[in-house]
């Protein structure tokens, strides 16, 4: 077949695309270029996917696509990209809630505008490939696509392609989904890559949020949850919800974050059995495995990418599911996501609006 590779200039894509040319496919690798030139921002943004270094990589990805002997193409989707993600963060930032960019990207861009920008400049491909670590497989007892974890349960990336459609899935590829991470970097070693010891992207930007969203914020109130304030914090982007450490309030319990109230520019904090909440609403669901879920079903959740699974239960209500947790240790965040799974089978997810007061 055909095939276009993600690049991204890292050991992942890469070994993605050795493995498909060494079974005899036609492949050719292809970059996004998304950063956007007119930002001044003064984070370099290193190891990560959005930051002013992008250049560098798209230049190591063409030298590694010329090193195993592939075409490569670069697509601009830098405006889609601020368009679609860039605002999409401000949004959820502006209201208090903890966005997740790289879901949205996946999504939207990589694979959506990337492709799309690929086919319009004449690249012809069966299947688009990357360097995920999940697992894509048809079930025909179903007539469904299914999304699974990848074999290496410490590197799996289902989390963050949950909102795939049946679209998407019906034409991509996941070559590393039966790997393990230190596999993958023995095939590029094996192949003299330099790219075998390369520091994987840590977080989807490496500067100041601020700079990036063009806001300024300014110092706050620290507040219990009834009014009292207990101190001052330094700007609500530096804090998320079930947050414990750098509050720097002396306190005779330990206070975590409940809540970030923007339109008092407040940090609300309180104790450990102020934070754990049974129930929460979650929204803007995409489902998978299913056309459409039962009126209610128990299902393992991930409520964080890193963040273990726990059971729940889910009751549709509506265009809604109310979750309620079996364990309720494990903090929500409102503007991440919680998703499904039916153990390595992804159920479908959504996003976390709010909590159940």
């Amino acid at each position: 077949m055909k095939i276009a590779v993600g690049m991204s200039g890292g050991v992942d894509s890469t070994v993605a695309a050795i493995l498909l040319k060494e079974q005899g496919h036609d492949v050719t690798g292809i970059s996004m270029s998304i950063w956007d030139e007119s930002l001044k921002c003064t984070g370099e943004g290193k190891n990560s996917c959005y930051g002013p270094e992008e250049s560098k990589d798209i230049r190591e990805a063409e030298e590694i696509c010329r090193e195993i002997g592939i075409p490569f193409y670069v697509a601009d989707c830098s405006a889609e990209y601020k368009k679609t993600v860039i605002e999409y963060f401000k949004k959820e930032y502006l209201s208090a809630r903890t966005p997740n960019p790289c879901i949205v990207c996946n999504h939207k861009i990589k694979f959506g505008a990337l492709l799309k920008a690929a086919e319009s400049a004449g690249i012809s491909f069966d299947r688009f490939a990357t360097g995920h670590y999940a697992r894509v497989e048809r079930d025909n007892t179903v007539g469904r696509y299914i999304l699974k974890k990848a074999e290496d349960k410490k590197k799996d990336q289902s989390y963050f392609l949950y909102r795939l459609s049946q679209e998407q899935l019906s034409g991509v590829m996941f070559p590393l989904g039966g790997l393990t991470k230190e596999a993958v970097r023995g095939i590029a070693r094996a192949h003299g890559l330099a790219v075998s010891s390369r520091e994987e992207s840590q977080d989807f930007y490496g500067g100041d949020y601020r700079e990036l969203l063009g806001i300024e914020e300014s110092e706050g109130d620290i507040v219990l949850s009834d009014g009292k304030v207990v101190g001052k914090h330094k700007g609500l982007w530096n804090y998320t919800p079930g947050q414990r450490r750098g509050l720097g309030i002396a306190f005779p319990e330990p206070l975590y974050v409940l809540r970030l109230d923007a339109e008092r520019n407040a940090v609300v904090a309180g104790t450990r059995d102020e934070i754990i909440f049974s129930s929460f609403f979650v929204n803007d669901l995409n489902w998978i495995s299913v056309d459409s879920p039962p009126a209610s079903f128990i299902a393992s959740a991930r409520l964080r990418s890193t963040h273990k699974e726990i059971e729940v239960s889910v009751e549709m209500r509506g265009n809604e599911a109310l979750v309620t947790l079996s364990d309720k240790n494990e903090p929500v965040s409102p503007g991440q996501s919680a998703v499904f799974y039916d153990g390595d089978i992804v159920v479908g997810g959504g996003v976390i609006d709010r909590v159940e007061s």
